[in-house]
């Protein structure tokens, strides 16, 4: 008998013998898991013999899809009860607090050596210029200085840094 041939719904023995192996199969490419593709696979059997009153006879895609269907469903349903893996996602913010912890703490002490001995208005500059994306125009006249003098503290602040990064 061929898989395109349609087969009344009485004959379980028949059915088995016909479709199962191509149940399983589809059931196995599927979930991956061989436990898992038997039980769906008695599981596509289950939902065609309770819908027999339904139907006249069977073929090959109607188990196809009704196996399809049945994985599809397990695999979602698997996913919202496992959820996220909570141990995963507490030991990945972990990390990312002490990594950001560290950056900072690194970043601040940088900053102090940086600012250290430098004028008050010095930092001011350099927060309204790299940070705020202000031109040196811009800073110059919030600062009350020249364009110049704006340039020349921030050259040396750029050395100084280059000088400290360096070492």
């Amino acid at each position: 008998m061929r898989n395109t041939d349609v087969i009344t719904i009485d004959d379980f023995d028949e059915l088995y013998t016909t479709f199962g192996p191509m149940v399983l199969r589809r059931c196995r490419y599927l979930l991956r898991d061989e436990e898992a593709a038997l039980d769906a696979m008695q599981d596509v059997f289950v939902r065609v013999i309770e819908r027999h009153g339904k139907l006249k006879g069977v073929c090959a895609s109607l188990f196809y899809t009704v196996a399809t269907s049945v994985c599809l469903n397990k695999i979602r349903s698997d996913k919202v009860r496992r959820g996220p893996r909570i141990d995963h996602i507490l030991h990945e913010i972990a990390d990312n607090k002490t990594a950001r912890h560290e950056e900072q703490t690194d970043t601040s002490l940088f900053l102090d050596l940086l600012f250290d001995g430098a004028q008050e208005d010095t930092k001011y500059m350099a927060t309204l210029h790299y940070v705020d994306g202000f031109t040196l125009e811009e800073t110059a006249r919030e600062v009350g200085m020249s364009v110049s003098g704006v340039r020349k503290r921030l050259s040396t602040l750029r050395k100084k840094a280059l000088k400290c990064a360096g070492e």
